[in-house]
């Protein structure tokens, strides 16, 4: 279930886009001790960032099929309580706005039966031209109307 709000924080004035994901942490995911893996937190993340993209149309082949790609180059996780097996999640992911050409997402991943803040991070993506592997320094159009279109109380005309 993926649900979507915008909001634009008292404390930060850039805007932002949450979509809300559940979850059931899979069998695959724990350890012998029934623990999830650390690793498969970034998967979550990706769960997030793919549930964001198809509400609100900035998918991997929204991206790819504008000619370009969109790399992690940089990734946090913040662990504070362990999941286990069969555990709910919701997974909160925002997009946060800058000028830059980049894509920053916030995390926030809460066990569901506890309502408890189990994990947070971030990750940051950068344009790259589909063929030639080119980093682009400038916002590109796409997602510049992309922008416009989502964030309109905040982005300048």
């Amino acid at each position: 279930m993926a649900t979507g709000r915008r909001s634009t924080p008292a404390n930060n004035p850039a805007a932002t886009l949450t979509t809300r994901t559940e979850v059931k942490v899979r069998f695959n995911e724990v350890d012998s001790l029934g623990i999830a893996w650390h690793g498969h937190y970034v998967r979550y993340f990706e769960d997030g960032r793919e549930a964001f993209g198809a509400e609100h149309g900035l998918g991997y082949l929204d991206v790819y099929g504008n000619g370009l790609v969109t790399p992690i180059v940089q990734l946090t996780c913040d662990y504070k309580r362990p999941l286990t097996y069969g555990d709910s999640i919701l997974i909160e992911t925002t997009y946060v706005d800058n000028p830059a050409a980049r894509i920053h997402f916030d995390y926030k991943i809460y066990q569901l039966a506890r309502h408890e803040l189990v994990a947070s991070g971030s990750t940051t993506q950068v344009f790259l031209d589909r063929h030639s592997r080119e980093l682009l320094l400038s916002m590109p159009a796409f997602f510049e109307d992309w922008k416009q279109r989502m964030l309109p109380a905040v982005t300048p005309a």
